[in-house]
């Protein structure tokens, strides 16, 4: 949820979302952005596993000693720092130090926990197809939404099924890094009897 707390950062050089009472015209701030945020990233978390029922098991000790974990804390918070330095040292628009940013860090996790590799990937293409699903659906209601909200003139201006290819390239990436962070973090594995092996 607290990452709703970045919205300053994207309004209006992203987009200037409608909210209730005009909060992100005015503050940058609304209450809509922590509602998504919560939303994703609980969905983030979890949707691997609804497609692909699998048991946690915890990763022996003798594993966590191994020289690929000796950045494991490095590695969990790498996708923040390139963000921030992406934000303060270029002038990138806030979406692509994100987008840099979450696929560095999934990639970063794919070398400290190799056997997450089914998790992470798939986990990007899951959340990216539940991304398209909940984009359309909404410009079905609304079909000139985007193009009201979003500042597309700094963008690339590329929409795909109406939906900005900015919004895609972060619903794949966040699925990416955030599908096997539950994992990463306290140090569990999907049994591998359920795991994807050959992805």
């Amino acid at each position: 949820m607290l990452f709703g707390l970045t919205e300053p950062l994207f309004v209006p050089e992203y987009w200037a979302p409608p909210s209730l009472f005009n909060l992100a015209e005015k503050t940058g701030f609304d209450i809509e952005s922590f509602l998504f945020s919560f939303a994703i990233g609980g969905i983030g978390v979890v949707l691997y596993r609804l497609v692909f029922p699998a048991e946690l098991s915890a990763l022996s000790e003798h594993e966590k000693y191994h020289k690929r974990h000796q950045l494991h804390r490095v590695i969990l918070f790498l996708p923040v720092a390139i963000f921030l330095v992406l934000a303060v040292f270029t002038s990138l628009n806030h979406i692509y130090c994100g987008v840099i940013a979450l696929f560095l860090g999934g990639v970063a996790t794919l070398y400290c926990r190799p056997d997450l590799k089914a998790k992470i990937w798939v986990g990007g293409l899951l959340f990216l197809g539940f991304y398209v699903v909940y984009f359309g659906s909404l410009l079905l209601v609304f079909p000139q939404f985007v193009d009201a909200h979003w500042n597309l003139a700094a963008l690339t201006g590329i929409k795909i099924l109406g939906i900005p290819l900015e919004e895609l390239l972060f619903a794949f990436t966040f699925g990416m890094y955030w599908s096997g962070l539950y994992e990463h973090l306290f140090w569990y594995q999907l049994k591998p009897d359920n795991t994807l092996t050959h992805v």
